[in-house]
């Protein structure tokens, strides 16, 4: 694809090889897309990509528009991305990329016609173009590039300067020649020459040595009266204010004279250039991060979801249950033990929280629980071990956990439990009507002791049905919270009692996923038991 690409835009219309480096490496991070790309200029639109196959379309109103000069007038980039998840963003992030490489490149040919008499200079600017075209590694780029400044403005040293905005400090991205400065410098430190030109945003041509305090901090240390000149680096995007991300610096000559005002607008024209691919870089490597980070999101959602039994497979009873979290992964969880003496197990809980840290102690209970069930007979000595093998867990995160652990004996006609702190647990009998299965101590992680009570009560099998849930789904029945949601959701079992969990379950599901609640969403999960 690259070489079509490159004989296509390079020789039909002379774009720069950077423009096809910044295609090469959109297609690799979004190998299913299709692309087409035109320049407008007034009334003429040329398609630029693709030209090797016949093609008829012509830009929709979606078309991503950047312009290619100042102002409103003068040409513009029309960009049509299809065939990836959000088409739209992905043309917002190829058209960004070739409007500031375009521009930038502008620039760099206007200051190749004002330096028409300067050979090497010229051929300065243009090979720093290809070199970010077709050099794969930005950080091998960088470098080239610098070497190629020093040699050609035979300076000692070359270094660049990238701002981090986390830090709000200059780190040294890359530097050639002599040793110097290592970073990084606060761009507020009032000493650092470096700092000082990214704050102003003007060049600096001196002589080191001169004009400064001697506290001034130079990259090196000053060493007689030497040439020093540096520039900052600035990007501004479509529609947005110019910000500097970065300072470009030159010290000492090998001819032993100063840079000259030439040098400083040759200079600025290639940290234009140098300020395009950075931004570039940083667009296409957010894309790809955030491109890996969905995948691992998914695949943690995926094993999350593995790690919650199948209901389908336990015989002898009716029971169903789901789980959907808020985002990829959530602190909701149940769990469903087959016990001795044809006796069943379940549980469900949810930690005060969501996504990964409440994932992990989900992780955890489930793991814990999947022992504690079978080791412990009674419900509360169950809770009691988990309580002891989490609390420092629980404690180090300031997490809690609400959890209920019934165990149905359907020959006894008995339901044990114990209930730390989880509200929402209901024995619905034949007719319909709710019993609250109340809490018998507090939350996990809330109580420094481990005393545990539990209650039992009666369970007539062929009528009454187990309903648990957290508090994610009773929301969804609510428009206002608080409690309404809870009875909207218990008026549903009540109306549905008799029918299987399957169908009550995918009902409640149902209703969720169409309401609008008054809250911000949370994890839903239910568990529903009839023997």
């Amino acid at each position: 694809m690259g070489a079509v690409i490159e004989r296509a835009l390079d020789e039909a219309f002379r774009l720069p090889h950077a423009a096809v480096g910044v295609i090469d490496t959109f297609a690799r991070a979004y190998p299913a897309a299709r692309v087409w790309i035109w320049r407008r200029d007034g009334e003429d639109i040329e398609r630029l990509y693709p030209l090797d196959t016949p093609c008829d379309r012509e830009p929709s109103r979606a078309a991503v528009v950047r312009s290619l000069a100042p102002g409103d007038s003068g040409p513009v980039l029309l960009v049509e991305v299809d065939g990836v998840e959000d088409g739209g963003a992905a043309a917002e992030l190829l058209a960004e990329a070739l409007a500031a490489v375009l521009r930038y490149e502008g620039e760099a040919r206007s200051a190749a016609r004002e330096l028409s008499e300067r050979y090497e200079e010229i051929n300065l600017l243009y090979s720093i173009s290809e070199v970010l075209g077709t050099v794969p590694s930005f950080d091998a780029a960088v470098h080239r590039i610098l070497s190629d400044v020093a040699d050609v403005l035979a300076a000692k040293r070359a270094s660049l300067w990238v701002l981090d905005p986390a830090e709000q400090t200059l780190h040294l991205a890359a530097a050639v020649g002599e040793k110097g400065l290592s970073g990084p410098i606060p761009i507020d430190d009032p000493d650092s020459v470096t700092a000082r030109v990214f704050r102003e945003r003007q060049p600096l041509n001196l002589e080191r040595g001169k004009g400064l305090p001697r506290t001034t901090t130079m990259d090196p240390r000053p060493q007689g009266q030497e040439a020093f000149l540096s520039v900052p680096i600035n990007f501004t995007p479509r529609n947005g204010r110019t910000r500097t991300i970065g300072v470009l610096t030159l010290v000492g000559r090998r001819t032993n004279v100063r840079f000259t005002a030439g040098d400083e607008r040759l200079l600025t024209a290639i940290a234009s250039q140098v300020g395009a691919a950075l931004e570039t870089h940083r667009l296409m490597a957010e894309s790809v991060r955030k491109e890996r980070l969905e995948r691992e999101l998914e695949l943690a959602h995926n094993l999350q979801l593995k790690l919650l039994p199948d209901a389908s497979c336990f015989e002898g009873i009716d029971v169903a249950a789901r789980c959907v979290p808020a985002d990829s992964v959530g602190g909701d969880f149940y769990h469903l033990f087959r016990l001795s003496g044809d006796r069943y197990g379940v549980m469900i809980g949810d930690v005060s929280s969501h996504g990964f840290s409440a994932a992990l102690i989900m992780a955890m209970v489930m793991s814990a629980a999947a022992i504690y069930a079978q080791e412990a007979d009674p419900p509360a000595e169950v809770l009691r071990r988990l309580h002891r093998a989490l609390i420092d867990e629980l404690e180090s995160t300031e997490m809690h956990l609400s959890i209920f652990y019934g165990v149905v004996d359907p020959a006894a006609g008995t339901l044990r439990y114990a209930n730390a702190g989880h509200p929402h647990a209901f024995r619905i009998d034949g007719e319909g009507r709710a019993e609250r299965l109340g809490a018998t101590s507090p939350p996990l992680g809330t109580k420094p002791g481990e005393a545990f009570d539990e209650g039992v009560i009666e369970w007539r099998s062929g009528s009454d049905l187990l309903c648990l849930f957290t508090d994610g789904l009773s929301d969804a029945f609510a428009t206002t919270g608080g409690v309404a949601g809870e009875a909207g959701l218990l008026a549903e079992v009540a109306r549905m009692h008799d029918r299987s969990p399957r169908e009550i379950l995918d009902h409640l599901f149902r209703i969720a996923g169409r309401a609008r609640p008054a809250v911000p969403q949370d994890d839903r999960t239910a568990v529903l038991l009839k023997t």
